[in-house]
């Protein structure tokens, strides 16, 4: 019984058996990272997005047009009160001349190339792509992140399933030992027929939370393979002692701090309002008038017969110059653009706010979920040590005949609840950890890496 005291509270922190191929719990989000679909989404999404870099850049780059076409048609021309004069004749004036082509063949080609110079519109279109691209990428490093907390909790969630599975099971032995003894005790006439029944009574409900246990082991089991692709039998053994306190902790004012100059879904809301104001400045008037540099050639030609005979039609033109335009009327349309542009930014600035005091609450409620919660644990690993010598000292007592059937069942389930307590505890502690790393933008390789070191640290048996 000594023995069994001083082995129960190091397996107290066991929480996975050990297979083969173990995965601890970077190796799964490395995995997930390759077969998640959400993540997948969010990766086609910032590849997408990432091109609006390449757009930008080419807006302000010159456009060449070529366009070319035939078809059939009609064309007449008349000129009167013309002045004619040719080497040989005399000058004539008054002279008219009269084309006419009737269904005849007409072909025109153009080639136009555009520079622009002075778009103020434009110019904010690029810097509106160009804060897309780099919402992104805060939204791609949010994703990371997003997904090392799903696989945290998931890999925590089944851990604690487990767990629970196996301290049922584990308690079962102990109450079917007891029922057994109090039949025999029963039969000798040494206790009442009520203990058989106290002990059958908590058989069978423990019978029916081993059920319950096993269904909740199997479902946490497949989510955590759809999330990772990794069968719940390759998980690494996860031990939980109690020194996460040994990861440093900033104080409470540096990680409200971080929070509000790191936090990715406060960048990206402030990367919005930037967008937003770059919205209206498309639509002040000072941005309206443009100015090009137009360079183009082209050539038009129509031929066939018309009702002087054979005729033909034909121009060629080029030019290069600079071209303003001034739009003088849109229709109302630009002034409620405008307006609509500069209420949505007050939207934006009142979003931030409220995003802002959130996520500043969420921060503070992980870093005390931490700091209480490291102290909670060591609590309740005392409280378990109670239980368990409470329980040693019910067996005794019963074996002695000085305590009852239904105490020593009550002493078995208190030490196994207060076991699983100190297990869900310690992950609660671990998870506000991530919890509060994420919160302040800085949840990556190397934070898992620190945790995942506190979390497989091995038991020596």
């Amino acid at each position: 019984m000594k023995l069994l005291t001083s082995v129960i509270p190091a397996l107290a922190f066991v929480l996975i058996a050990p297979f083969s191929f173990a995965t601890d719990l970077v190796q799964a989000w490395q995995a997930a990272q390759l077969h998640d679909p959400e993540f997948a989404a969010a990766q086609a999404s910032y590849e997408a997005t990432m091109t609006h870099r390449d757009q930008s850049r080419g807006m302000w780059l010159p456009t060449v047009k070529l366009t070319a076409g035939v078809g059939v048609q009609d064309s007449a021309t008349k000129t009167s009160g013309a002045q004619f004069s040719a080497p040989g004749f005399t000058q004539t004036n008054g002279v008219a001349f009269d084309t006419s082509i009737n269904n005849g063949k007409a072909e025109q080609y153009a080639l136009v190339a555009r520079q622009p110079v002075l778009n103020r519109a434009l110019l904010s279109q690029t810097r509106q792509l160009d804060l897309s691209a780099d919402m992104a990428e805060i939204a791609w490093k949010e994703a990371k992140q997003q997904l090392a907390l799903r696989v945290a909790e998931r890999y925590f969630d089944l851990t604690i399933a487990n767990e629970t599975l196996r301290l049922l099971k584990q308690q079962q032995v102990a109450v079917e030992l007891a029922f057994n003894q109090t039949k025999d005790s029963f039969k000798l006439g040494s206790i009442p027929v009520t203990d058989t029944f106290e002990a059958q009574a908590r058989v069978e409900t423990i019978k029916a939370q081993i059920m319950a246990a096993e269904m909740d082991v199997q479902i946490k089991q497949s989510t955590f393979a759809d999330l990772t692709g990794i069968s719940s039998q390759d998980l690494a053994l996860i031990v939980l002692p109690n020194n996460t306190n040994s990861i440093a902790l900033p104080s409470i004012e540096k990680s409200l701090d971080e929070t509000t100059q790191n936090n990715p879904a406060l960048l990206i809301q402030e990367t919005k309002l930037s967008s937003a104001k770059e919205e209206a400045e498309k639509h002040r008037l000072y941005a309206t008038p443009t100015i090009d540099v137009v360079a183009q050639t082209g050539y038009d030609k129509v031929h066939g017969n018309g009702d002087f005979g054979p005729a033909e039609n034909s121009a060629n033109n080029r030019m290069i110059g600079i071209q303003l335009t001034i739009p003088l009327f849109t229709g109302g349309i630009r002034s409620s653009k405008y307006t609509e542009s500069v209420h949505l930014i007050d939207k934006a600035k009142s979003e931030g706010e409220l995003l802002r005091q959130q996520l500043l609450l969420q921060t503070r409620a992980a870093w005390l979920g931490i700091t209480v919660g490291e102290s909670r644990v060591a609590a309740l690993i005392q409280a378990y040590k109670a239980s368990m010598a409470r329980l040693d000292a019910t067996r005794l007592g019963h074996s002695e005949g000085d305590r009852t059937t239904l105490e020593l069942l009550n002493a078995e389930n208190d030490a196994t609840s207060s076991e699983l307590a100190v297990v869900q505890a310690q992950i609660a502690v671990a998870m506000n950890r991530l919890k509060l790393a994420q919160l302040n933008g800085s949840l990556d390789d190397s934070t898992l890496q620190v945790m995942n070191r506190v979390l497989t640290q091995q038991v020596t048996k």
